[in-house]
């Protein structure tokens, strides 16, 4: 049995397979569709397509943005927003004749990375996805912990930690809530912060490479995102405490994450001493469709 993996974007959709040692036999890349019909004859037709190529059939994992609930077995929490209370699960079930298993593309990332990637080998592994947006994804002893209502590793939507005056009582994320974690560390949020103080408008790479080059706003942006992040990320450590932290996402190339967010979780978190692995992801934007692979290899907790 080979697995096959599908990461499902807003914007293109992969499909792959591998084999027992994790090795990629095939790997297929089309637009997303746009539409609820056309993603189920799409993903059936990408899943007859890779079985083809590789002349085997095998099991079938797809990470998304959202999740499943638990409670009805509808989409939420979908940027393609057309998923949202649907049946995706049970109609690609039967679209494919067989079962499938969907997990949040945050978890994906994690439990790639904790199989076979920078956290092969650790205990309690949080993956970090920032990017557009701000995902999580837990994996412990090598399986993904999504909780009682599929939610675990949300930090995303927690609000900022240690909120200063200034940070009170935030922006209104998508989500409802104020203040969320999302508002301030996705790549969005870096934008939103730097726009607000300068009035200025710089994309995420273009500030930090103005930070780079001594602008002294850009600087003084990059400054408050680490610190955030830290703080985030201390809150995370008090309650699960994992070995290691791995990044994606385009924020994730930020060298000063890794040599400056390390001293200020240790400035907020809960113990004597702190001592953790932060490294990128491994597998970089493949660990999406690695992870939805490799869901059939353990139930989740």
């Amino acid at each position: 049995m080979i697995q096959i993996g599908i990461d499902f974007g807003g914007t293109k959709i992969e499909a792959a397979a591998l084999d027992a040692d994790g090795n990629f036999l095939t790997r297929v890349r089309v637009p997303s569709p746009g539409g609820y019909d056309a993603a189920l004859t799409l993903l059936r037709d990408l899943v007859a397509r890779v079985e083809q190529e590789v002349g085997a059939s095998g099991s079938i994992g797809i990470g998304l943005p959202g999740s499943p609930s638990p409670r009805t077995g509808l989409m939420r929490n979908a940027n393609s927003t057309w998923l949202n209370g649907r049946p995706f699960a049970r109609d690609l079930e039967a679209a494919l004749g067989r079962p499938v298993r969907l997990a949040n593309d945050a978890n994906c990332l994690a439990l790639s990375e904790a199989v076979d990637g920078a956290a092969a080998g650790a205990r309690v592994v949080f993956g970090l996805i920032l990017g557009t947006g701000c995902g999580g994804g837990l994996v412990v002893h090598g399986r993904l912990v999504e909780g009682a209502n599929g939610i675990g590793g949300e930090w995303g939507h927690v609000p900022l930690p240690w909120p200063r005056a200034d940070e009170i009582p935030g922006p209104a994320c998508w989500c409802g809530q104020h203040n969320c974690l999302e508002t301030w560390i996705s790549g969005s949020g870096l934008r939103r912060d730097f726009t607000a103080v300068t009035g200025r408008t710089l994309s995420g790479e273009e500030i930090v490479a103005a930070a780079r080059a001594g602008d002294a706003e850009a600087a003084a942006a990059l400054d408050r995102y680490i610190d955030r992040l830290g703080r985030g990320m201390a809150m995370l450590c008090t309650i699960v405490d994992p070995d290691v932290f791995v990044l994606g996402g385009g924020l994730s190339n930020v060298d000063e994450i890794y040599a400056r967010v390390p001293a200020v979780i240790e400035r907020y978190v809960f113990s004597d001493h702190w001592s953790a692995r932060i490294v990128p992801a491994r597998w970089g934007d493949s660990s999406g469709v690695r992870g939805a692979a490799r869901l059939w290899q353990g139930e989740a907790l």
